[in-house]
């Protein structure tokens, strides 16, 4: 972070992927002056076609600009246009402005290192940025980019840069919330006189009081270290200092399973507990490789889809970013040219159908397993509604925020929403674990009693996945 000249107001220079990554980035500077070089304009001209997530962001930046031009004659625009705060695409609200827009209007002597040539757009900023720093010494003049590159010769040339840091959720991927408290072995000792049991219906419940319970989140999985006979979850906040505690269910038992899986430790049996809780339409289960994700969630789908009808069908689906070199198009229909990428549904599939009757047997259930899932595409969720439907979202970690939104908002009534993912394993260019749609909708959801998440902390694929997760 650069350090601050408390003296200087700010003139921030944007680069042209800050803007492609948040249409809203103009409004999100405060009192601050924006700076927008010629090149910038250029390069969201040219990407301005298509039906990409970049192309969309770059139509809403040009809208946001001619909003704030609508009227403006040539002294207005080099005195300045005012960021007046505006409706963002969606239905967002964009943070209060009081700075100025300022752009490029004349041509300047820029003047770079010869091994910098300035027909190089990023040079071309650093340059600009640079006759800024020159010519308006009243100005503290910082480069905002989401390019390490650019930050980085622009350190070496001595120009402050910035990365663009308001779509961050959180400051650092540690602090992300788990979805479990595990409270110290005294906990009972130290509370027995303000705590009340009681069954209801075959379930058992604690009314636990004290300043303890101040940082709990609905839907919370509680547990007692090194004591695995008592697991429970925050059912209701009653106060800051009162709350509502339930035993959960033992998946870990044979005779409780899922589908026929059972639960192999602590954070796997919360998981099925609230995949399998009817009022919990939101779940997000983060994780390593070989935690159980989406077997866990294909089975507890499975379950309650054929066996107790509470939900039509599963609807599957994920973000289609390779993780290496992109293999072109595929043929086929939609769910054709998802199916390459549903490795992990067919991977979890042949270890869920295993029943007696031999080989007729499974086809039979595979049959009818497969009539009851369908693979949709991230591409045609728009203006969808579901219904009655359980719907896994896999590799979540590769979506914007606004791509979630837009995906959440799709659920309607009787509709449960399963979102999985490692956001150590992002593919997504311009995303960090901080900035992950994954890691915005675990941190926004995490007040909201129908929603529940828990972090998978040990693997069970094999003993051979579980030492390269540690060791590689």
């Amino acid at each position: 972070m650069i350090k601050r000249e408390n003296d200087k107001p700010c003139l921030f220079v944007l680069d042209t992927n800050v803007l492609m990554h948040d249409p809203a980035a103009l409004f999100r500077f405060q009192e601050h002056d924006i700076f927008l070089p010629m090149v910038v304009l250029e390069e969201l001209d040219r990407a301005k076609k298509g039906m990409s997530e970049v192309a969309r962001n770059v139509r809403q930046v040009s809208r946001f600009l001619d909003q704030l031009m609508s009227g403006a004659d040539k002294t207005d625009i080099d005195a300045g246009l005012a960021l007046v705060p505006t409706a963002a695409d969606g239905g967002g609200i964009v943070t209060q402005s009081a700075g100025r827009l300022f752009f490029q209007t004349e041509q300047r002597a820029l003047t770079l290192p010869l091994s910098l040539p300035g027909t190089i757009p990023d040079n071309n900023i650093l340059a600009t940025a640079q006759a800024l720093r020159e010519g308006r010494a009243d100005r503290q003049v910082i480069i905002v980019s989401k390019d390490i590159n650019l930050r980085i010769k622009a350190a070496v040339l001595g120009i402050p840069a910035e990365d663009y840091a308001n779509d961050q959720v959180l400051d650092d991927a540690t602090l992300l919330y788990t979805g479990l408290e595990v409270l110290p072995q005294d906990f009972w000792e130290r509370h027995e006189k303000t705590i009340d049991a009681w069954k209801e219906e075959g379930r058992t419940f604690y009314r636990v009081a004290g300043p303890d319970m101040a940082d709990w989140y609905p839907a919370q999985c509680i547990a007692i270290e090194n004591d695995g006979a008592f697991e429970a979850m925050v059912r209701e906040k009653c106060s800051q200092t009162e709350t509502i505690i339930e035993l959960v269910d033992d998946y870990r038992r044979a005779r409780h399973d899922v589908w026929g899986i059972n639960a192999r430790n602590r954070e796997q049996n919360f998981a099925l507990n609230m995949l399998m809780n009817p009022e919990l339409d939101f779940i997000t289960l983060l994780g390593a490789a070989g935690t159980g994700k989406t077997l866990l969630a294909l089975a507890a789908g499975l379950t309650q889809v054929l066996d107790r009808n509470r939900y039509h069908e599963i609807i599957m689906t994920r973000a289609t970013v390779p993780v290496g070199e992109d293999i072109g198009f595929l043929p086929g229909t939609e769910e054709e040219k998802m199916t390459p990428w549903m490795g992990a549904l067919m991977d979890n599939l042949e270890v869920l159908t295993q029943p007696e009757g031999g080989e007729w047997g499974r086809a039979a259930t595979n049959d009818l397993i497969r009539s009851r899932i369908r693979i949709s595409s991230l591409n045609f969720m728009r203006g969808r509604t579901f219904l009655n439907k359980y719907i896994i979202l896999d590799e979540a970690q590769n979506l914007t925020a606004k791509q979630m939104k837009t995906l959440i908002t799709r659920a309607g009534p009787g509709t449960k929403f399963v979102c999985l993912g490692n956001i150590s394993q992002i593919d997504t260019p311009y995303l960090t674990e901080t900035t992950s749609g994954l890691t915005y909708v675990v941190d926004r959801f995490k007040h909201w009693p129908h929603g529940g998440h828990i972090t998978l902390m040990r693997g069970e694929r094999s003993r051979l996945a579980d030492f390269a997760s540690q060791a590689l």
